[in-house]
């Protein structure tokens, strides 16, 4: 193994790097090893076809997991190893991480991502290739070794991805979107109501429209191909640093245009969203992390100081899906 980039102690000697292995916890392993969920043990035990892909999407991910510990030893690199993606944290400076390595899909580098700081780069390793689209990974099971001894000599290709922060009333919820925000009523069955405004980089307002719909998506360009894609929004080079916003089901109870349902906010402009319900809430990359938002209160979204390396990652986003 090379160790290029690697820094010299006192002494000379290269240090070694300092990897980090996140894994994903299988639904396998969550569901009928530790919790024993009885509904889906009979389900599992009559074959039924709603859990039949769920033994073998756990195998291959052990067998994974595996071939990635393999390839570290044999790479001479030690790690430590962590399965609870969302709270997982590392930095650069505090943490001394040179690498983070992935073991699962998509859904566990968004959770993980959330917790890494910039200049700290991701590799995705997909665990279940069969099962699992894997769009923001650089490698699947069987390619790790190669991936990993590329991703530590620095010959892996390297993209840089632009990330959203989000802000309730000023106060910052998370600085490190990376596919999107959700915004709507807490009931999915409601009627979202809000007032959406488009401001410049000196703060002047340059559009705002009051709406109701379904709610809306807002994210970078890493998100353009999942939820952004599905309501109807464009697929964006990985490169852009704008972020995109798609109404869902814009209401139009006469016909009457509306001019803010789909759009792009530039790296120095913002997207503000003004509640006029009681009950709302913003969902960021997913339903793990949600924050409540009630009337009045106005959350803004603008691209993030804080982006993302992903090493490996195709410059082709034609295919993810959440």
């Amino acid at each position: 193994m090379k160790a290029r980039a690697a820094p010299r102690s006192g002494g000379g000697t290269p240090k070694a790097p300092h990897v980090a292995v996140v894994l994903k916890r299988s639904s396998w392993r969550k569901w009928i090893e530790e919790e024993a969920d009885a509904r889906i043990l009979a389900l599992v035990e009559s074959g039924d076809e709603t859990v039949r892909r769920m033994r073998s999407a756990h195998t291959d991910h052990i067998e994974t997991i595996e071939e990635v510990r393999k390839a570290l030893s044999d790479l001479g690199v030690a790690a430590t190893w962590h399965d609870r993606p969302h709270q997982f944290r590392v930095d650069r400076v505090e943490g001394h991480c040179d690498l983070v390595v992935i073991v699962g899909g998509d859904g566990t580098l968004l959770g993980a991502s959330h917790g890494v700081g910039p200049g700290v780069p991701i590799l995705g390793v997909n665990s279940a290739p069969d099962h699992s689209v894997g769009f923001f990974c650089g490698a699947k099971k069987g390619e790790a070794r190669a991936a990993l001894a590329a991703a530590l000599d620095g010959s892996l290709r390297r993209t840089e991805l632009a990330r959203m922060r989000v802000d309730r009333n000023g106060e910052p919820l998370l600085t490190r979107v990376l596919n999107e925000a959700l915004f709507c009523h807490l009931s999915p069955a409601a009627t979202s109501r809000y007032i959406l405004r488009w401001l410049g980089a000196d703060g002047r307002v340059l559009s705002e429209e009051e709406q109701k719909s379904s709610g809306l998506w807002v994210g970078p360009a890493a998100g353009s191909t999942a939820a952004q894609r599905s309501a109807g929004g464009r697929v964006l080079p990985l490169a852009s640093s704008k972020l995109q916003y798609v109404v869902r089901e814009p209401y139009r109870p006469h016909g009457e245009s509306l001019g803010m349902t789909l759009g792009l906010v530039g790296e120095d402009e913002a997207l503000t969203i003004k509640s006029k319900m009681r009950r709302s809430c913003l969902f960021l990359d997913g339903d793990h992390i949600a924050h409540e938002v009630t009337i009045g209160d106005v959350v803004t979204l603008r691209r993030s100081d804080e982006p993302l390396i992903v090493l490996g990652l195709s410059r082709t986003p034609d295919t993810k899906k959440r």
